[in-house]
């Protein structure tokens, strides 16, 4: 399982949340959740955690990010770009990306994307703004990502049906609707 964040510094990270709380409370938020989802998730022995870091150096070097816990660098590109290439470059199995911003997510939402994974070939975790939380994939070493995420517009009501739009000749299931973060209408509470 791979947790795509950001380094969370002002201005950075969770911008469209830091206009509306200011930008130092959107990135302490983000880096308080992230840490917290990743040592849970970290936790569990159904699976192995990675943290897919950006940017790549200092987020290979940061010490923001709970210790333990294995780190990949995105690289290059929008995010489509970026999660193709984890695709590519992750050993040949299931792989389900996520992202830090997720205050609803158990473990349990977790383990029912690699269940889903043993009937679909990619598994989808809805968010209610149109874009998805979880994007599971059952690689084999023959199957490329080239022309996954091709034509996403990626932060709009549209990213989810770009995506399945790109996955065209494979089997998609869905998982649970939950909510992600990206403005201060969807946080569980407001910031102090």
């Amino acid at each position: 399982m791979l947790v795509f964040v950001k380094e969370p510094v002002p201005g950075r990270v969770k911008t469209r949340l830091g206009r509306d709380v200011g930008m130092v409370s959107a990135a302490m938020w983000f880096r308080h959740q992230s840490c917290a989802q990743i040592r849970s998730l970290s936790a569990d022995p159904r699976w192995e955690t990675w943290i897919a870091v950006s940017p790549d150096r200092s987020g290979l070097e940061s010490r923001v990010w709970p210790t333990g816990v294995r780190r990949w660098p995105q690289g290059r590109g929008d995010l489509g770009d970026r999660m193709a290439r984890a695709v590519d470059q992750f050993p040949p199995g299931p792989l389900i990306i996520i992202g830090g911003d997720i205050p609803e997510l158990s473990r349990d939402h977790i383990w029912s994307g690699f269940q889903a994974l043993g009937q679909a070939d990619v598994a989808i975790g809805p968010a209610a703004d149109g874009g998805f939380w979880l994007i599971g994939f059952l690689r084999s070493p023959r199957r490329r990502s080239a022309r996954l995420f091709e034509g996403v517009r990626w932060s709009s009501r549209h990213a989810r049906a770009d995506t399945e739009a790109s996955l065209k000749g494979l089997r998609v299931t869905h998982l649970a609707v939950l909510h992600d973060v990206d403005t201060a209408a969807d946080l569980p509470k407001p910031i102090p």
